[in-house]
C-alpha cells in the first residue's frame, strides 16, 4: 500500500505564496486590459459626443472645450461611480474618493509640466517664446472656478451633518452649470473652428444621422463602464495582496493611465501654437473633475478625508493657483510656471515613499 506524504509546512508556504504571486500577476493584467478598455470608449465617446455637439448646433469650439471635455475626463469619471454604486462599501469609498482627487491631482501638476515642457521643446517655432499664445480671460476663469469649487468640495469634508454636505453637492452642479453657460456665451462671441474627424461608425460618410451618433455614443458608454468595473476589482485584490492602500492606488494608477495619454492631444495642438485649445482641453476637465464628480462623492459617501486626501488637494491647488496668479497678474503665461506642477507632483511621491501619505 502507497502511503501519500502530506507536504511539508516550508513546501507548503512557498506553494501559497507563488499562487499569490500568480493571483497578483493575473490582477496587474486585468488591469491593463481595462484601461485600454477604458482608454478604447473614452475615444469613440469623445469622437461621437463631438458629432452629436454639431447635430445640436453648438458653436464648435464649445463642443471642443465642453462636450470633448467631459469625454476625456469620462474614464476617471466612471471609476468612482462604478466604485461607489456598486462596489463593497468600504473599498467602493477609498477607490471612489481616490480616483475623485486624483483626476484633478494630476491634471493640475503632472498634466501641466508636460504642456510646459512641450512649450520648451517646440520653442523655435514660437517667435515670442517663452510667452504662450492663449486667451488669459479664458484660462483665468477657468482656472478661477477650479480654485473655487474644488476648495469648496474639500471644505466639506469638515462639515458633521450629511444635510450639509448634500447643499454643498447641489452648490456644485450649479456651478458647473453657470460655468458651461459662461463658456457657450463666450463661444458664440469667439466663433472658434474646430475640426472633427469622421465618426467611427460612419467614416465615410461627412454627415451622419443623429442615430448613428447615438449609437456610437452608447456602445461606447458601455465599453466605459464594462472597463471601470473590472479596474475596480483588480485594485481592490491588487491593494489587499501587496498590502498598498486602496486609496494610494486609486490616486495614482486611475488618473495617470486615463488622464496624461488623452492630453497627448494638447501636446500636438501645443506644437502647432494652439496654445488656448491645448490648455483649455485640460483647464476644462479640471472645473468639471472638481465640481460635478466630487458632487456625486460627497452625495454617495460619507466624504470623510484622509490626511493622504487632504494633502493631495492642496498640492492640486497650490500648483493651479501658481498657474493662475501669473494670467491674472502678468497677463500672459510662460512653460516655466507650467513646469512647477511637476515640483508639486515630486512632492507628493516623496509623501507617499517617506510615509507621511499612507
Amino acid at each position: 500500500m502507497q502511503v501519500y506524504k502530506f507536504p511539508s509546512p516550508e513546501k507548503n508556504k512557498l506553494i501559497f505564496a507563488e499562487q499569490e504571486v500568480e493571483g497578483v500577476l493575473i490582477e496587474i493584467g486585468l488591469l491593463l486590459i481595462s484601461l485600454g478598455i477604458i482608454l478604447l470608449g473614452a475615444e469613440v465617446f469623445t469622437n461621437g459626443i463631438e458629432w452629436l455637439g454639431k447635430k445640436l448646433n453648438l458653436a464648435e469650439g464649445a463642443v471642443g472645450s465642453i462636450l470633448a471635455a467631459v469625454g476625456t475626463a469620462l474614464p476617471e469619471t466612471m471609476i468612482p461611480v462604478i466604485a461607489i454604486l456598486f462596489g463593497a462599501e468600504e473599498a467602493g469609498e477609498e477607490i471612489g474618493i481616490g480616483a475623485i482627487l486624483g483626476a484633478p491631482f494630476m491634471l493640475s501638476t503632472l498634466a501641466f509640466f508636460i504642456s510646459g515642457l512641450a512649450v520648451i521643446i517646440y520653442r523655435k517655432r514660437r517667435p515670442d517664446f517663452p510667452r504662450m499664445h492663449i486667451d488669459t480671460s479664458v484660462m483665468g476663469r477657468d482656472l478661477g472656478f477650479f480654485l473655487v469649487v474644488y476648495s469648496v468640495a474639500i471644505a466639506a469634508a469638515f462639515l458633521q451633518a450629511h444635510v450639509w454636505k448634500t447643499v454643498v453637492s447641489v452648490g456644485l452642479v450649479a456651478a458647473y452649470a453657470y460655468y458651461v453657460y459662461l463658456t457657450l456665451q463666450e463661444e458664440e462671441k469667439l466663433g472658434e473652428d474646430h475640426h472633427l474627424n469622421p465618426l467611427f461608425l460612419a467614416r465615410k460618410n461627412l454627415s451622419p444621422g443623429i442615430g448613428i451618433i447615438l449609437t456610437q455614443v452608447a456602445a461606447a458608454l458601455g465599453l466605459i463602464v464594462m472597463g471601470a468595473h473590472i479596474f475596480v476589482d483588480s485594485v481592490d485584490t491588487i491593494a489587499a495582496a501587496v498590502g498598498v492602500p486602496r486609496f494610494i492606488l486609486a490616486l495614482i494608477i486611475a488618473p495617470v493611465a486615463t488622464e496624461l495619454p488623452e492630453k497627448f492631444n494638447s501636446i500636438i495642438w501645443l506644437s502647432k501654437g494652439k496654445d488656448t485649445l491645448a490648455l483649455g482641453n485640460i483647464t476644462g476637465a479640471m472645473v468639471f473633475q472638481s465640481s460635478l464628480i466630487p458632487a456625486l462623492g460627497i452625495a454617495l459617501t460619507n466624504w470623510v478625508l484622509t490626511t493622504g486626501a487632504f494633502l493631495s488637494a492642496a498640492l492640486a491647488i497650490g500648483s493651479a493657483a501658481a498657474v493662475w496668479y501669473q494670467i491674472v497678474t502678468k497677463k500672459h503665461l510662460t512653460p516655466y510656471i507650467l513646469m512647477i506642477g511637476g515640483g508639486f507632483y515630486i512632492v507628493f511621491v516623496v509623501l507617499v515613499v517617506s510615509g507621511v501619505i499612507h
